[in-house]
């Protein structure tokens, strides 16, 4: 049911058992790519003509957040423009932004979507499309502050434009659950709906705290598969986590399953040390209908990627779910 794409891929090492691993090159976008980067994470990948594009979470040496646009061949080796995106106005008169961040892109039907952290009064979730990646159109706001992680699913579901987001508080959120919105036109959301909440501590301590959506649902045979970072607040303050849930196609309010094991939580030393230490924070993902490869931020500061094969881990989510 994926359009079969080149997707980068580094097979599983020798002797592990992990149905996720990490590329052995990580970080593949280090924190000054560009020359004003103070840190480059939580970014956005997508295919693109012959190769791939993203849109890029670039804070600066001032640690203004913004995002940018970049192209790869391969999506390995990247070229990030060294001006963020200028928006021009999409189906509204532009919208004031104090800051934008964290990004996720989907192809819909005919162009190029991007969603954000847009900072209008506080956090909400930001929407622009483009054609091309070089002029973007900014649309309405989807939601009233204060919200964050907003991740559109690649089709309408009933004729609807679909989103997941997490409502949220202005600070560093001390807790979250994932919502479901619906819009007919991209510019009037409502329907919301919960999806999945934090799980018991006892049951499942590395999502006790708040979960957000993560990548852009991949559609499977046997229904959309989402990658999600969960949150526990140690005595060491919050570490970030990667897992996945399969949730119903018709209905992805409905949650099919859902790991109580993560996938991937902050091991290696790019994970472990940074701006914010112990972080795995996965925002897109690509499939080929047989293999994914996670683009995820590592510790607020540099891009890394996993891999997975798509059977393999939808199986792992079933015998594993809570």
């Amino acid at each position: 049911m994926t359009k079969k794409v080149n997707i980068p891929f580094e097979e599983r090492p020798q002797g592990s058992t992990d149905v996720m691993w990490r590329y052995s090159q990580n970080p593949v976008i280090g924190r000054y790519a560009i020359p004003t980067s103070n840190s480059i994470f939580n970014s956005a990948v997508v295919p693109f003509e012959d190769g791939f594009a993203g849109v890029f979470r670039c804070d600066n040496k001032a640690v203004q957040m913004n995002i940018f646009a970049g192209f790869s061949k391969d999506g390995i080796n990247w070229d990030i423009n060294h001006e963020p995106i200028e928006m021009v106005a999409g189906n509204t008169d532009m919208i004031e932004s104090d800051y934008k961040y964290d990004p996720r892109v989907t192809w819909i039907e005919d162009r190029y979507w991007v969603t954000w952290c847009n900072g209008y009064h506080g956090p909400t979730i930001g929407i622009a499309y483009t054609f091309d990646f070089k002029t973007f159109h900014q649309c309405e706001n989807a939601f009233l502050p204060f919200n964050r992680n907003g991740v559109l699913f690649p089709e309408k579901i009933n004729g609807k434009y679909a989103m997941l987001s997490r409502p949220s508080d202005n600070g560093h959120t001390p807790f979250g659950d994932i919502y479901i919105s619906y819009s007919p036109d991209m510019k009037y959301w409502g329907e919301h709906r919960c999806v999945m909440k934090v799980t018991p501590f006892e049951l499942s301590a590395w999502q006790c705290t708040k979960i957000g959506a993560g990548s852009v649902p991949i559609k499977t045979e046997e229904g959309w598969l989402e990658f999600y970072h969960g949150v526990i607040n140690t005595c060491n303050g919050f570490r970030y986590s990667m897992g996945a849930a399969i949730l119903d196609l018709e209905d992805p309010s409905k949650v099919l399953y859902r790991t109580q094991p993560y996938l991937l939580a902050p091991a290696a030393p790019y994970e472990l040390a940074g701006d914010v230490p112990n972080v795995v924070f996965p925002c897109a993902a690509l499939s080929d209908g047989e293999k994914i490869a996670v683009y995820y931020g590592a510790a607020d500061t540099v891009v890394g990627m996993a891999f997975a094969y798509q059977q393999e881990l939808i199986d792992f989510i079933k015998e594993n779910s809570i």
